[in-house]
Parts: structure tokens; sequence; C-alpha cells
């Protein structure tokens, strides 16, 4: 009994950490998805951004954990360098992954074609003129009016000029 006494204050800590986690994430999730009703946002990309979200919230409830239960900084530092580590090598190997992913969560917030709008994409050697089909964590599926698919990385679609030729209420396939 004496060692939770020892430990008392860490564990009220850690308890009120849990619930302000856990309200945070509820109150998160309803501001996201109520962000997503207003721009007509796929169920499907909003649960990918939740899923980042929530996972970068997680990671900054572990870092308060380690503070709280006071764990040796030298430790501390030995374990994020050696993570830190890893993660870079990673990251350098596959950097156009961070970069898409990081494309797919601005998109979602900001991105001002939807699902259904006609597009053409002013890409000097590959001009592309498509609907949007689908946007994805990674990747922006494009139907052609020959009906072919193509799949385009969310970090082109920030940094290529892209003109809306149609909205899906304008538009009329004929074959």
């Amino acid at each position: 009994m004496d060692y939770l006494n020892d430990y008392s204050k860490e564990l009220v800590a850690t308890g009120i950490l849990l619930i302000l986690v856990i309200l945070s994430r509820l109150i998160v999730s309803k501001l996201v998805r109520s962000f997503a009703r207003r721009s007509q946002t796929i169920e499907k990309r909003t649960r990918l951004v939740l899923k980042y979200i929530h996972l970068l919230m997680n990671s900054i409830a572990v870092i308060a954990l380690i503070i709280i239960w006071g764990v040796e900084s030298k430790d501390i530092f030995i374990v994020f360098s050696s993570i830190a580590t890893v993660v870079g090598v990673a990251m350098f190997a596959q950097w156009s992954i961070l970069s898409n992913i990081t494309s797919g969560i601005i998109l979602f917030f900001s991105f001002p074609y939807k699902i259904g709008d006609y597009i053409f994409i002013h890409d000097k050697d590959f001009p592309i003129e498509a609907e949007i089909e689908d946007i994805g964590a990674f990747h922006v599926y494009l139907k052609t009016q020959k009906g072919e698919i193509i799949v385009y990385p969310n970090n082109l679609m920030l940094q290529i000029g892209i003109t809306i030729l149609k909205h899906p209420e304008e538009m009329e396939f004929t074959d």
C-alpha cells in the first residue's frame, strides 16, 4: 500500500491526462466531422485524417506520460535519438510518402476541388483533363472521358496549376 502512496501524484496526473486525451479526441473528432459535412467531404477521407490527428495526439500523450513519471532525461534522449535516426533514414528513403500524406491532409482542409469536378491539370509534359473520382491519402483518382483511370499523387495536386472546367451539376458526358 505504501507503493501507491509513493506514486499518488503520478497516478492522479495520469488519470487526468487520460481523461483530457479522451475528451480532446472526442472534441477534435466532432470538429473535423463537422468541417467534413460542411465541405461535403467523403467519410473515408474524414476517417483517414482523424486517424492521423489521433496518432499525433497519442504521441503527445505518451510524451506527457514520460514527463509525469519522471523518466531520466538522458534515457529519454537516448530513446528519442534512436527513434529519430531510424525514422530519419526511413523518411529519407521514402520522402515522397510523407509528402503525399501531408499533402492529403492539406487537401482535406483546403481542397478547392471536390469529387465529381471535371478538371484540367496544367502539366507541360502530361496535361490531363479528367473527372475527380476519389481523393485518397496518397493519390487522387481521375477518370478521363475515354474511361481511363489516372492515379495522380497528392503532392503534385498542390504544386501544379489546375483549372476547374465544370462542376458535377454542369457536366454532361456524351459517349
